[in-house]
C-alpha cells in the first residue's frame, strides 16, 4: 500500500533542519526499500523549505508513522504537522519528473 507523509515544518526551524540534514539523508537512504518518493516542499520560489513530503509502501499505517518517527527531522522536532494517509497509484509517469 502506497503512504503520502506530508510534513510542514515549525516556524524558525531551518537551522535545525540544515544540521539534521546528513542524518535525514542516511536515514532515507537506509529505507530506499519502501521509499518511492521524497523531497522537501519549498516556498514559490523555491528559496526556502517549508516542510517534506514522503510516499512510502508499507503494509499499514502503523508502518507509515514508524517511518516518519524515525526520520531525524522528526526527532529533531523540525515538523508542526505531519499527516499520514494511504492512496493508491493512479498515475504513474517518472519521466516527467525528470529535470525537476
Amino acid at each position: 500500500m502506497l503512504w503520502a507523509i506530508s510534513c510542514v515544518d515549525k516556524p524558525n526551524t531551518a537551522a535545525t533542519r540544515a544540521s539534521n540534514l546528513q542524518p535525514h539523508r542516511d536515514y532515507l537512504q537506509s529505507q530506499k526499500g519502501i521509499l518511492v518518493l521524497a523531497g522537501a516542499t519549498q516556498n514559490d520560489d523555491g528559496t526556502e523549505a517549508i516542510g517534506s513530503l514522503f510516499i512510502v509502501n508499507v503494509e499499514s499505517r502503523a508502518e507509515a508513522k514508524a517511518f516518519s518517527d524515525g526520520d531525524p527531522f522528526t526527532k529533531a522536532g523540525v515538523f508542526a504537522n505531519i499527516t499520514v494517509t494511504r492512496m493508491r497509484k493512479g498515475q504513474w509517469n517518472p519521466a516527467a519528473a525528470e529535470g525537476a
